[in-house]
This record gives C-alpha cells, structure tokens and sequence, in this order.
C-alpha cells in the first residue's frame, strides 16, 4: 500500500518530475505514513519537503499554511477522504505559489473499488473517482475534469494520467495495490498560472530574438 513509493521509480524516468513539478519547497498532504521527503536525494532540485498529517490538523483547510506558501503541493490518496474534496482542492491550490506544480494521486474507481461502495477495502474513502464519465455506478464517483474546473482560470491541466499499466484486468475481484507493483490510480498534475497569463490569456513566450547561431545549433538550419 506504498503509494507513494510506488510511484518513484516511474517519475525518475519522466523528466518534468526532476525538472519542473518537484522544484523548491514542496508540501506532502497525507504523507505521514510514505513520505515523499524520503526519495528528496533523487529529485535534485527539491529543495525539501513538508509533511502534513492527521497531527498537523485538517487536510481539508491546511490551518496554518499561507496563501504561495510553497512551490508545489504533492498528496498520495488523500483527497478521497475529506469530506468535501472541492473544498480541500481550492485551499490546496491557495497554498499553492504561481508557476507551481500541484501533483495529486487518487484511487480509480474502477481499478480500486471495483463497483462496490462504500469501499470494501478503505472504509473512509468518502467519494470514488474516474476520468470522466457521463455516469457511474458509484453514488459518490466524482468526475476529475469537472473537479478541475471548479479551481477557475488560474489551473493549468498539465497531465492527467490513469495508472494502469501494471493492472491485471483479467483477475477477479481483488486489491490489487496490495501487491508490489498495481497503483490502480490516478494521477493529476495541475500548475498554477502566473499573473502575467491571466493579463495575456495564455503563456506567451518572452520578448526577444533568437539569434542566427542559436537557430541554427538548435535545428541545424541556416534560418534566414
């Protein structure tokens, strides 16, 4: 059931984890159990990780965190159990500084509860989650891309991945995260737009020119 850990050796392999989500100071929402500050070493540009558990307070409201307080936010399978998910997100997303990289991981539905609900296998999941569906046989599913509009035009939608390439589809009825290998997830990355995009209407590049050299060592043309 280490989520978290489970998920390292694939974000060592994609680059934008060591290159631009886990960047400066992050904060790790649920990670008490499989902090994400344990794996700091193979991310070389996090600069360090606070970790926000049941002792810090409710991970719903975050009492205490400053609005931009941190350069990316990360939380493994927490958000299924607040009691209003729309709500934790928003506030999430407030600690959240501009350019900064929300990264969130929640069970799939269908991979995890596997049509039951409430959960035969996590009590205290309060909502199930998918993709996008146009209806489910959850009676809590939530619809990660309407979840993501309710966050306004500040939410960049970066990735949004479903974790299944180690799922076996053809076994019964079975916790799959059990095993070493099955994430059974979701995983969402979301970056906060700068001030600047909100005035543009979208991130345009900066201002200046490309000179003759740089042109030709980046595409091997003599551009004109």
């Amino acid at each position: 059931m280490k989520e978290c850990s489970k998920s390292i050796i694939r974000r060592m392999h994609e680059p934008n984890f060591s290159n631009r989500y886990f960047v400066g100071y992050g904060l790790d929402i649920g990670g008490g159990p499989d902090p994400l500050g344990l794996y700091i070493e193979l991310f070389p540009r996090m600069r360090g990780v606070k970790t926000w558990d049941k002792d810090d307070g409710d991970a719903e409201t975050l009492e205490g965190i400053k609005e931009a307080e941190f350069d990316f936010i990360h939380s493994s399978h927490c958000l299924e159990h607040l009691n209003d998910p729309a709500s934790g997100l928003k506030k999430w997303f407030h600690a959240l500084k501009p350019d900064g990289h929300l990264i969130i991981t929640v069970p799939d539905e269908d991979m995890y509860e596997q049509g039951q609900f409430p959960s035969t296998w996590n009590g205290d999941h309060k909502f199930t989650f998918t993709i996008s569906k146009s209806s489910s046989w959850s009676p809590a599913s939530i619809n990660i891309l309407d979840l993501i509009t309710t966050l306004g035009t500040e939410s960049e939608l970066i990735k949004l991945h479903k974790l299944d390439e180690s799922f076996r589809y053809t076994l019964p009825r079975f916790d799959q995260t059990l095993t070493p290998i099955g994430e059974c997830g979701i995983e969402i990355i979301l970056r906060k737009r700068t001030k600047e995009e909100l005035k543009n209407g979208g991130r345009i590049p900066p201002k200046g020119i490309v000179s003759k050299m740089e042109a030709f060592l980046l595409t091997g043309y003599q551009l004109e």
